[in-house]
């Protein structure tokens, strides 16, 4: 009997993978390569044809009688928009924009070529030809290259187009229609179906017979902004059609019940793993489930944090699967805050890597705050201390339920803004019964009222990582600095032995960059981060963290792609909370998140 053996959901991946990579071909690629480059000449032919007035005369001027012009090629802003918007869906490989421009372009090349055949006319002029040419050449690009427009949008995308369409179309034409009547200088009247007609036949062209409605008569600024709301229109439908597939398998119970097992055996590798945790992030396993990477999509970027869970030597079974399904759906795939040796193992699979700053660790017997060096944090430390401050440690789980209400509600009301902030380095769930390891310390003043409270997750067996960190502003200044102390001293007796700090981004730029003989390049870069610093903290943090004399551990940015750096920076700005998607209701956020900056 022939031997029957199961396959992982991982193996199978992997597999679709393999052969779908085996049967693109050189020739494949360069077919792809031809078709988006041809689109992006297109473009830039169209938008200097909007700014050039007479080339672009000359572009339209060929679409009229016998005269023809190449695939796309119409000379304007609203086509240019519409061509820039294909090269860049045909360029992260999206399937629904080869389906698209195969379809067209195979209607136009077929009326096209009837054309050729029963006008002599038409035939005649040399240029019809060449225009025929780079048609057909465009055509057969396409079809060369079909295998690599593999990536799937959602499934919804046809639906939500349709929405977009009615509803957007409904809402231009009347604004069209209220622009009209509020601008019309003709004298004689004209009714509200004879101005939502001009409108709707605005929102179409600009070359129209206006003859047809001797009633209307508006300047041209009115035309030029109802068809600039077409635009607009048709490229909010385009990006409804062509959209991203924004998650797939979203973390579960059984998921998280893996990623937990896994942290007890491996989760003192990085201190940043049990944010894997974070239940809005989606996971993908290694074939043995040895090991997995978590991660969410943001922008569509498949964006990863920190360093794979489980065992080293499986992490590139998990890496493939992800980097396959990112490929899969047309999302980028980044990792942020991973380590050197996480690095390492994703440049073999094509990520480069960018410094991004260094986390400070703590080793708790090693810290002391003797010798002149901790002078000042020792001054600071005793002033808050005679002031009757006292600090609490305990588990989570340790808390009882209505005690850890109550922290949970004054963390809240300590927030500092509506935002929510983390994703790679903050849980963002205070108070989850799920997370009872995690440890909680709690400032109270001299009269016993709660002043902050620091929350740290579990790192290993023996490591904490900082999570939340809240406090009252009323409160004694250095007051924080006061707490983390107090964690580092007491440590052993809740059996921590090294406990991970905030994130300081660019560290290295700072301190080299304050030393005699630093290189010009170096100095503008830290004058810059310094003016930076007075908005967003970034030498501030590194600062307040170096007074604890940690060991700092380099932490790294990976990408595929230097031109996707922007899209990358902008998708983990949203994740992390410091920018917002436009028009999201503030009561729509999730609360007590802090991030770990």
């Amino acid at each position: 009997m022939g031997e029957v053996r199961l396959i992982s959901i991982g193996e199978a991946t992997s597999r679709t993978t393999t052969t779908g990579t085996s049967q693109r071909t050189p020739r494949s690629r360069r077919g792809a390569a031809f078709a988006v480059w041809y689109l992006r000449a297109v473009t830039f032919i169209n938008l200097l044809s909007a700014v050039w007035v007479s080339f672009g005369q000359d572009i339209r001027r060929h679409n009229i009688d016998s005269y023809f012009t190449p695939y796309l090629l119409t000379a304007g802003f609203a086509s240019g928009a519409f061509t820039l918007f294909l090269a860049i869906t045909m360029r992260r490989r999206k399937r629904a924009a080869w389906i698209l421009n195969t379809v067209l372009c195979g209607l136009f090349l077929v009326l096209f070529g009837l054309a050729l055949a029963l006008d002599a006319e038409v035939r005649s002029h040399p240029q019809n030809w060449v225009s025929f040419g780079l048609s057909a050449a465009f055509t057969a690009a396409l079809l060369l290259g079909r295998r690599e427009f593999y990536a799937k949008g959602d499934r919804s995308n046809p639906r939500l187009a349709a929405a977009v369409a009615a509803g957007g179309l409904l809402v231009t034409s009347l604004a069209a229609t209220v622009l009209v009547a509020a601008t019309n200088t003709a004298d004689s009247g004209s009714t509200f179906p004879e101005r939502w007609r001009y409108a709707a036949m605005r929102l179409v062209t600009l070359a129209a017979d206006d003859s047809r409605y001797p009633g209307i008569n508006t300047p041209g600024w009115v035309d030029v902004v109802i068809n600039v709301l077409s635009t607009l229109l048709l490229l909010a439908v385009l990006y409804a059609a062509f959209r991203s597939r924004r998650a797939v398998d979203p973390l579960t119970e059984d998921d998280e019940e893996r990623l937990r097992v896994l942290l007890q055996r491996q989760g003192d590798r990085d201190s940043l793993g049990y944010f894997a945790l974070r239940r809005e992030k989606s996971v993908v396993w290694s074939p043995t489930g040895k090991a997995a990477v978590a991660y969410r999509v943001v922008g569509g970027v498949a964006l990863a944090s920190g360093d794979p869970i489980g065992d080293p030597e499986a992490w590139p079974g998990a890496i493939e699967p992800w980097l396959a399904q990112a490929r899969e759906h047309g999302w980028i795939p980044a990792v942020m805050g991973a380590s050197e040796e996480a690095g390492t193992i994703y440049a073999r699979h094509g990520l480069d890597a960018l410094e991004l700053g260094d986390e400070a660790i703590v080793e708790t017997a090693e810290f002391t705050l003797e010798g002149r060096a901790m002078r000042t944090v020792r001054q600071a430390y005793n002033r808050v201390k005679r002031a009757g401050y006292e600090v609490r440690i305990r588990r989570h789980e340790e808390i009882p339920p209505d005690e850890m209400d109550h922290l949970v509600r004054r963390a809240d009301d300590w927030r500092d803004g509506a935002t929510e902030r983390g994703f790679s380095m903050a849980l963002g769930r205070l108070g989850d019964p799920g997370d009872g390891r995690c440890v909680m310390l709690e400032c109270t003043d001299g009269e016993g009222e709660l002043r902050a409270v620091l929350s740290f997750v579990p790192w290993g067996p023996k490591g904490l990582s900082l999570d939340l960190m809240r406090r009252d502003r009323d409160s004694e200044n250095g007051l924080m600095e006061f707490m983390v102390i107090e964690l580092l001293e007491r440590a052993a007796d809740i059996g921590i032995g090294q406990v991970s700090l905030n994130f300081a981004m660019f560290r290295s730029v700072f301190e080299r960059g304050s030393r005699l003989g630093a290189g010009p390049v170096l100095r503008l870069w830290r004058s810059l981060l310094t003016f930076f610093s007075r908005w967003w903290q970034i030498e501030s943090l590194y600062r307040a963290n170096a007074k604890y004399r940690p060991i700092w551990e380099p932490r790294f940015l990976l990408f595929e792609k230097s031109a996707d750096l922007l899209r990358i920076g902008l998708a983990a700005g949203r994740a992390e909370g410091f920018l917002e998607a436009p028009g999201l209701p503030k009561w729509l956020h999730r609360r007590h998140l802090e991030t770990r900056r």
